[in-house]
């Protein structure tokens, strides 16, 4: 619930609001007022600022997960699995994209003009097996790159992963995370 609300929002909101007491109270010759205003106020509505221009938004869910998939992502993911889909559907700050370090690491992108970036993720049931699909926008990166770091991914991802590697359409790359043990 609390990784779904922007601190970037909040520290605007309550800063505005503040520092608007602060000035009124200073118009009614309030000083205490003035002074919780002024001294909190302003404050917050800066640091409201500095988070809102460095905020990376959470990445939706392109397909709704059906109720199969919820309970059999309670008895097979991965802690690997659980770590990305919290990680990229909460709000983030002081990073350029979601994976991007992963992604670096992995040698897919250069640099940050080629580094794909996080579209959406599904769930799904693969053979019977809970999966994770992160999808990509990979203009710059063609499959056959993606492919040469399969074994590397499945090291990076593992264990108890399997890697599946799709591409549904031109310049978009599907990355499956299957999980391969039914006790994780």
């Amino acid at each position: 619930m609390l990784r779904q609300i922007s601190l970037g929002t909040i520290g605007l909101t309550v800063g505005a609001i503040l520092t608007i007491v602060g000035f009124v109270a200073y118009a009614a010759d309030n000083a205490t007022l003035n002074l919780v205003g002024f001294f909190y106020g302003f404050p917050l509505l800066l640091g409201g600022l500095a988070l809102k221009a460095n905020e990376l938004k959470p990445i939706p869910f392109s397909e709704t997960t059906t109720p199969e998939v919820l309970a059999l992502r309670e008895q097979q993911a991965t802690v690997t699995q659980t770590k990305i889909r919290k990680d990229i559907t909460r709000y983030c700050y002081g990073q350029n994209a979601h994976l991007d370090r992963a992604l670096s690491f992995l040698g897919l992108g250069k640099t940050d003009e080629d580094t794909p970036i996080v579209t959406g993720l599904k769930e799904k049931t693969i053979n019977g097996a809970y999966t994770l699909i992160l999808e990509f926008d990979s203009p710059l990166l063609p499959i056959d790159s993606w492919q040469e770091k399969q074994e590397k991914m499945l090291k990076y991802f593992g264990p108890g992963v399997e890697i599946q590697i799709t591409q549904p359409e031109e310049d978009k790359i599907e990355l499956a995370l299957i999980t391969t043990t039914t006790n994780s």
